[in-house]
């Protein structure tokens, strides 16, 4: 069954209510859908997983959307045969429901870009992940470095008002001001397959917060995952527990 845990630094409450059919659901995949792995590249899918998102997908009129910090070909990669609506990069791309997709146009400060391979040959445990129009620094393996990360990516971005540096569960990431991941649940809602649903926001770390906060400015709900404060409603312990309550959910759609 799924658990619940509470965090005396938020109001977060216990489990979420079941889906409705007229949700618009909206999931993060690592540490949400997935565990977080040590690298990007290490992450394996439970075999819940895809059966339960295509499912969930035709009960609520494809009215599902994935919105997470890797680029929508790593996503595709993690949930093949899939391609969902999706917003990757936090929302730097962005695949609609009729499968186009649409790309915030940015170059990355060249300042950005040095620093973080000045981090990597100074500490060649960090990994340095490109991303299209953003850029990740993970620090996983040697936690301690977490300040001396976000000082340089954010000392290489002064100036650069248009970005800024993003921070994650052992990870640095050098993103656009524009995009996040509130802003790709905005965009998602004024489309034919979502407007008029409920949505429904499920989220690890403190990237996905503004897209709990959009969620529930549109009259939905977040559910956190995890420990940690939070703005959701709602908090489900870890993936195994999200994986039970959107079976159930599922279940009761039929």
């Amino acid at each position: 069954m799924p658990t619940a845990i509470h965090d005396h630094d938020s109001d977060t409450q216990g489990l979420p209510p079941a889906l409705s059919s007229k949700t618009a659901l909206f999931l993060d995949l690592d540490g949400t859908l997935v565990p977080i792995a040590p690298r990007p590249q290490d992450v394996r899918v439970p075999g819940w997983v895809v059966p339960i998102l295509r499912q969930l997908r035709e009960r609520l009129g494809g009215a599902l959307a994935l919105v997470s910090g890797r680029p929508l070909t790593g996503l595709d990669g993690l949930l093949r045969p899939l391609h969902l609506p999706a917003a990757g990069v936090h929302g730097v791309e962005r695949r609609l429901s009729d499968g186009r997709i649409r790309v915030h146009s940015a170059e990355l400060p060249s300042f950005a870009r040095q620093a973080a391979e000045v981090l990597a040959q100074r500490n060649p445990s960090l990994l340095v992940e490109p991303k299209p129009g953003a850029l990740a620094v993970h620090y996983r393996a040697r936690p301690e470095l977490e300040s001396r990360c976000l000082l340089l990516l954010r000392a290489a971005l002064l100036g650069a008002e248009d970005w800024e540096v993003l921070r994650g569960p052992c990870v640095a990431e050098v993103k656009p001001r524009r995009v996040s991941k509130g802003r790709a649940v905005d965009a998602f809602l004024s489309e034919p397959a979502f407007s008029g649903h409920i949505p429904v926001y499920v989220g690890f770390d403190d990237a996905d917060e503004d897209g709990i906060a959009a969620a529930q400015k549109h009259g939905g709900f977040g559910v956190k995952v995890g420990p940690g404060a939070s703005c959701a409603h709602y908090r489900l312990s870890d993936p195994q527990a999200v994986g039970h309550w959107l079976r159930a959910s599922s279940n009761a759609l039929v």
